[in-house]
């Protein structure tokens, strides 16, 4: 099938990616409760919030370059298997070590559907296309974020914290269980189209050279580390504030609710701004409001900006994608994505445990103004990224809607 055919495996694969994110997203906070009543403190969750990315680190281009030599499907079966293997057995582990590990093995199944499963929409979407196809696959993320937290909460509370939150675990492995019944038919092979031979790999440097590779990877980093230490410190945060483990779930699913809205109108919205206004404007924004969750504020207040961040970030995981995958060579699509993703991790790694430092020495709140300092950097990434692509971006756009015309079909 051609690129812009059909997009029922977009449908499914939308839907599988959703009860895997949704598994993640309710371990996460589940992680971070059980590891506090064992006994963690600040630095303790931030390591094991950082040991969730430190094995995906190393095999994230190993997979991106099998993957650009054949099939994607296979990855998602086995990171669905890992992700809820993680789940239940950090459920059972009662030591920290136990659960760092156990969070590894679940980050590189996170890994795993990942690299797969953004490589298939890389390869099946039209160029002209890119952005809103990853839009609605980011929807997937979303919708998991949403719901998990929301499980989480109500699962979690009372005097049996530890017990409590080893339940949600466990019903987190059971739901990644879940995203089986989708994996069908999501990819096409392409007869006649035979992938590079394994003498004629593009050589990583060459990739990381290629203009727009590196801001994408960096706007990417900024955006998913303001993400994932808002999973892993709200917690903290609720329990230094008195805020209870259910509004806690409910505010995190709100946040998640606002990125699934600013995906709905992606369109749109890079009509009227461009590319890299909308992902400037985004990031600067996001910083500001990164920085007020470290005040005071009460909880309808937080609410807001949680809400309004949650829009901000919205933007930069799917458009930073589709500026990794146009400016890759075509035949290391994958291994870029790959990189996109290591560059993912390596701040997952090292923004958690520069957050627990940050914690320990100025409170649990300051790690969200460092958040806002990476975001404001990636915010002047993304417009110095348009400046340079200013000449090439509208053509491209203008010759996809010109190829796309006879062909409604596609749409």
């Amino acid at each position: 099938m051609k690129p812009g055919g059909n997009r029922g495996w977009l449908l499914r694969l939308v839907i599988a990616f959703s009860f895997a994110q949704g598994a993640v997203s309710m371990a996460r906070p589940a992680v971070s409760y059980r590891a506090l009543a064992l006994g963690a403190d600040e630095r303790a969750i931030g390591v094991i919030a950082g040991v969730y990315a430190l094995l995906p680190l190393f095999v994230a281009v190993p997979l991106g370059r099998r993957t650009d030599q054949g099939r994607c499907a296979p990855l998602l079966p086995i990171g669905v298997v890992l992700i809820a293997g993680g789940c239940a057995l950090s459920g059972i582990a009662n030591s920290l070590l136990a659960m760092a590990a156990w969070s590894g093995v679940m980050g590189l199944g996170h890994l795993c559907f990942v690299i797969g499963a953004q490589s298939i929409v890389a390869r099946q979407s039209a160029p002209h296309e890119q952005d809103r196809n990853f839009g609605h696959f980011t929807i997937g993320a979303s919708l998991g974020q949403l719901v998990g937290p929301i499980a989480a909460g109500a699962l979690i509370g009372g005097p049996d914290m530890a017990g409590t939150s080893a339940l949600a675990l466990l019903v987190a492995g059971a739901g990644a269980a879940v995203a089986f019944t989708s994996l069908w038919r999501i990819e096409h092979r392409r007869p006649g189209k035979s992938r590079t031979p394994q003498g004629e790999r593009v050589p990583i440097h060459r990739i990381l050279r290629t203009r727009g590779v590196p801001a994408g990877i960096f706007i990417s980093l900024a955006v998913l580390s303001a993400t994932d230490i808002l999973t892993a410190y709200l917690p903290v945060v609720g329990e230094h504030r008195g805020i209870p483990p259910s509004v806690i779930g409910l505010l995190l699913s709100l946040r998640a609710a606002a990125t699934i809205a600013c995906r709905l109108v992606i369109t749109p919205m890079l009509r009227l701004l461009g590319r890299a206004a909308l992902l400037a404007t985004t990031c600067l924004l996001g910083a500001v409001l990164c920085a007020g969750i470290a005040l005071p504020v009460p909880v309808w207040a937080l609410a807001l900006i949680l809400a309004a961040l949650g829009f901000c970030l919205g933007v930069g995981q799917p458009l930073s994608m589709t500026t990794v995958v146009q400016a890759a060579p075509e035949d290391a699509r994958s291994t870029a994505l790959a990189l996109r993703l290591t560059g993912n991790r390596l701040g997952q790694v090292a923004a958690p445990a520069a957050a627990g430092l940050v914690a320990g020495v100025a409170g649990v709140a300051a790690p969200f103004v460092m958040l806002g300092a990476l975001l404001v950097i990636a915010s002047g990434l993304g417009l110095r990224q348009g400046r340079t692509a200013a000449g090439s971006e509208p053509e491209e756009e203008r010759a996809g809607r010109t190829s796309s015309t006879p062909h409604p079909e596609r749409r």
